[in-house]
């Protein structure tokens, strides 16, 4: 590659949700946008965390100058501290952004004191042959940024996520100023949130969930429990004016939500009124009127506080009869059945409990819609576009907004997939082939807890077709079987024949045993193998089902 040649790579967080990771390339130098994780699907058996294989960025750990983060929200910063652990890099972010870093730093022993790189909107600065200028814009979460990115090909600009809210709570505006000045003079690349690709109009400002939490806590007679993102320090700051204005306390329950709030408060961005907050273990000997819970866990995680309070294994919280339990976020896909049972138990204790889709709502999008994706396109007007964040759906609908949009100017928009390279020269742009992408599974938390592919697949074996344990006892001495081989399975039904199948899978191990020589007999390694091989063979002609095969030998 020659020095003249410009490359953006995404590495997470196309076609998918969540893992939103771009490497920007400039000769022998790369910077790379944001680091996120997302969370498994079902077929992910106990894994905890899925984050981006960084496999490109160990290859190339000597040209990584940067990790330049827009906001704090997990699906872009989840994976920083696995990155730190591989490439010693800076990290540039927002002071809060960073203080959330720092909080996820903690889950881990890092031989490396990362080096947090605080910038502030307005700010730039160099990082090789990169000028980086941080831009505010409005989304759900606190002191969240575009960039812009001069290179020497020209400007790209990176959205991060955003809605364009007219309204904001903390009345710091969207900074579209900034923007059409790059518009004006001439943006190479525009990489731009996809979210929302798929909802018409504009998204409703912060400000429209005030109106239905009022009527709540004018209305509510006994306690209000409201569950939000821990992020959503809007949403949280609402909670607090409102519990100051209708004369309740507050207490903070679960630990993100907890964390979060301190480290919002500790920068400014969050007024706590003074003598409302409430320790958690006096919250229930208080009036029921004049109390109000602040919970993390709306997407019904197991052991997440909002999901204990369901069922009333809470130590300082409960639900009773006649309270007000608000979820004020929405139901990520996939999260459904989970959200529903945690509803439908606190519904079975007597709560009022309030979600969804409501006028006015309870909770609005931090992801602008289409009305404001074209305010962007026509504001950047940019020679390229290529959409991020989103699934494929609302990528490609995001492409064909631009191109129907037919400003002056665009050449093209590029439907990427993950790992795919956009490749910039003096000629224009194209797809220039693939690096390598993927998954990486982590088990608890610890990035030393990777899920090799092999694990996830004899999960996925086990809770489908269940194990069987082929148990042989052998006499050291004489390589002879001490009593008759013991066939276990579990999770696996072997129908209402069962003993006859039992004593026939006896009788192949027995007789595999019988036919091998004493050679053999003294490797266990190859009797389970063979014993392995022919009880599978066995098995799949009588059921046609697959299970984990264990051969167990016992030295007598």
């Amino acid at each position: 590659m020659t020095d003249s040649k410009l490359q953006v790579i995404p590495l997470g967080g196309l076609g998918e949700f969540g893992m939103n990771c771009t490497v920007i390339r400039y000769g022998e130098d790369i910077i790379l946008v944001d680091c996120g994780m997302m969370f498994p699907d079902a077929e992910l058996l106990g894994v905890d965390l899925v984050m981006p294989d960084l496999t490109f960025l160990k290859e190339h750990q000597s040209q990584v100058r940067a990790l330049i983060l827009t906001h704090g929200h997990e699906d872009h910063i989840g994976a920083v501290p696995y990155l730190l652990s591989e490439i010693d890099v800076p990290v540039y972010g927002t002071p809060f952004t960073l203080s959330l870093v720092e909080r996820r730093m903690e889950e881990y022993d890092l031989e490396k004191e990362p080096r947090l790189i605080k910038v502030k909107p307005k700010q730039a600065i160099a990082v090789g042959p990169f000028k980086i200028e941080f831009i505010h814009v409005t989304h759900s979460i606190v002191s969240a940024v575009a960039l812009a990115i001069t290179t020497p090909l020209g400007v790209i600009i990176h959205t991060g996520d955003f809605k364009v809210d007219p309204t904001p709570t903390d009345n710091e505006l969207f900074d579209l100023h900034t923007l059409a000045d790059y518009g004006k003079r001439g943006v190479l690349l525009l990489l731009s949130d996809s979210t929302n690709a798929d909802r018409p109009g504009y998204t409703e400002s912060e400000r429209a969930v005030k109106p239905r939490m009022e009527e709540i806590f004018s209305r509510a007679e006994k306690r209000i429990v409201v569950s939000c993102f821990s992020s959503s320090i809007h949403r949280i700051q609402l909670v607090l004016d409102l519990a100051e204005e209708y004369g309740r306390r507050v207490a903070v329950i679960g630990r993100s939500m907890t964390s979060v709030t301190e480290i919002a408060h500790s920068h400014g961005l969050l007024s706590i009124p003074d003598g409302i907050l409430l320790r958690p273990q006096d919250a229930m000997d208080l009036p029921a009127n004049k109390v109000a819970f602040l919970v993390s866990g709306t997407q019904g995680e197991p052991m997440s506080a909002l999901s204990r309070v369901a069922v009333d294994n809470h130590k300082h919280v409960s639900v009773e009869r006649g309270d007000t339990v608000v979820l004020s976020s929405r139901i990520i896909p996939g999260n459904e059945k989970a959200i529903f049972r945690m509803i439908d138990h606190m519904s079975r204790r007597g709560a009022d409990v309030m979600y969804g889709s409501m006028n006015p709502p309870l909770h609005v999008s931090g992801h602008g819609s289409i009305e404001e994706m074209k305010l962007v396109l026509n504001l950047v007007r940019p020679r390229f576009f290529m959409p991020i964040h989103g699934e494929f759906r609302q990528l490609s609908k995001h492409a064909r907004l631009a191109e129907h949009l037919r400003f002056a100017g665009l050449e093209e928009s590029f439907v990427m997939d993950t790992g795919d390279i956009l490749e910039f020269d003096q000629h224009g742009a194209r797809k220039a082939g693939r690096v390598t992408v993927g998954h990486v599974c982590i088990d608890s938390g610890s990035v030393d807890d990777v899920v090799q592919e092999m694990v996830i697949r004899d999960r996925r074996l086990l809770s489908e077709d269940g194990i069987v344990l082929a148990i042989i006892a052998i006499n050291r001495h004489t390589g002879k079987l001490e009593s008759p081989p013991e066939i276990v399975s579990r999770g696996f039904n072997v129908g209402a024949d069962g003993s006859s199948f039992t004593d026939a899978a006896k009788g192949i191990v027995a007789k595999t045993l019988e036919s091998s020589s004493k050679e053999e007999k003294t490797d266990w390694g190859v009797m389970k193998e063979k014993v392995r091989a022919d009880l599978k063979r066995y098995i799949v002609k009588e059921t046609s089902r697959r299970p984990l095969i264990l051969p167990v030998i016992m030295e007598v």
